[in-house]
């Protein structure tokens, strides 16, 4: 039997799959590789929260099964977050559900709304899971701007006269990842308004809330009156409370899309590991100085990127949010494409990127930054990537 699966047919070539073994390649040969590639955090949570971890672990009964929903106190613990975060009451036991991650909860939510052959608008660029998780669930996807603005609503327009079937499922995100936009509650209101019109089911994908860097706070989708009504919004506490490796997410809103997502979790798994829900319900319900300090660390290290990047020769846009820039290729190198450029950048820089053809077609031409490494690091980035820069330059003035 050679034939390949259905759904792993349905799935493209991981493009970041050849930079990162490249990557892995190059450390073993003992090379100091910057890795500005993955967006994975440098800095550990809070000491408290470590500390509830370690408490609850050492309870012999907390190694028993948990609840796949999330335990009472942390679907609580959230509700409260959103209340006094956005404004925005949620019931703790029909509108709030515990993933394991974000990425999670989006596959599985996926899952559970999708028949074969459904179409789902979805942003272009986008992380990635927007796209695949309704892949593999056999739905099409028709791409629409990533950015929110006037052509955003244009392009729904069009992809709802001219999809067959009528899209069932639109997808947003915002602070956006790769691309770090932002939306305001205008936007919002219209995503709703249009979801009405046109009975869509709305996604919103807010893992980047509490990482703004300009002096209003990033808004919640649920915050528009009536949006329960059409959409599900998903956080994560990977980036806020740096606990990416503990996987905790959730989603919440809509009770009819939150009863989906939590009747097939029933029958995939069985929660988080209860000491990491316990310590989770501590870090939304404890002081949260920790979340002024993540945000004040990756605005430093954006200046730092932009001015030092800049200096090397490569002007990177400073993104308003998130822990990414979106950068374009430099002009120099153009000519190469996000994927060449990724990889000449590592062979001759040391520096990990990841190139924007990753998140969709719609990135080629533009390369992801994460600020995950340290300020003395990045700028020893910026250095190499002067020196390497610099090649071109000579080239230039010698032909």
């Amino acid at each position: 039997m050679t034939e390949e699966f259905y759904r792993i047919k349905r799935l493209p070539p991981y493009v970041f799959a050849e930079v990162n073994a490249m990557k892995a390649a190059a450390r073993a040969r003992g090379e100091d590789i910057i890795d500005l590639g993955m967006g994975n955090p440098d800095s550990a949570p809070a000491q408290h929260i470590i500390d509830k971890l370690c408490e609850v672990a050492n309870d012999p009964t907390a190694h028993r099964y948990s609840a796949s929903k999330g335990i009472k106190g942390l679907r609580k613990a959230q509700a409260a977050y959103y209340q006094r975060r956005f404004g925005v009451e949620l019931d703790p036991e029909t509108e709030v559900c515990v993933t394991l991650g974000s990425k999670e909860g989006l596959a599985n939510l996926a899952q559970a709304i999708t028949a074969p052959g459904d179409v789902v608008l979805a942003p272009n660029p986008s992380y990635p899971i927007h796209t695949f998780g309704f892949i593999i669930a056999g739905a099409a996807i028709r791409s629409i701007p990533a950015a929110p603005g006037p052509e955003f609503f244009t392009r729904l327009e069009y992809s709802l006269s001219y999809s067959v079937p009528k899209p069932s499922v639109l997808v947003i995100g915002y602070p956006s990842n790769p691309t770090a936009y932002v939306a305001d509650l205008d936007f919002y209101a219209k995503v709703v308004e249009f979801a009405r019109e046109h009975k869509l089911w709305v996604i919103s994908d807010l893992a980047y809330a509490e990482i703004y860097f300009g002096d209003e706070p990033t808004p919640s989708l649920l915050q528009v009156p009536g949006a329960k009504d059409v959409a599900v919004e998903f956080t994560s506490m990977s980036k806020t409370y740096s606990m990416a490796g503990w996987r905790m997410g959730f989603a919440v809103g809509n009770p009819q899309l939150i009863g989906a997502l939590t009747r097939v979790k029933s029958y995939l798994d069985y929660g988080a590991f209860t000491p990491i829900q316990v310590a989770a319900t501590a870090a939304l319900n404890g002081p949260q100085d920790h979340i002024d300090e993540v945000r004040a660390l990756y605005r430093n290290r954006r200046d730092v990127l932009v001015e030092s990047f800049g200096r090397a020769g490569w002007d990177v846009p400073p993104p308003e949010a998130s822990m990414f820039a979106w950068a374009p290729i430099p002009e120099q190198c153009a000519h190469m494409g996000a994927m060449e450029f990724s990889k000449e950048l590592l062979r001759h820089a040391s520096v990990a990127v990841s190139p924007g053809v990753g998140f969709g077609e719609e990135g080629e031409g533009y390369v992801r930054i994460a600020l995950v490494e340290n300020e003395q690091r990045i700028r020893q980035a910026a250095r190499n990537i002067k020196k390497y820069l610099s090649g071109f330059r000579s080239n230039s003035a010698g032909s």
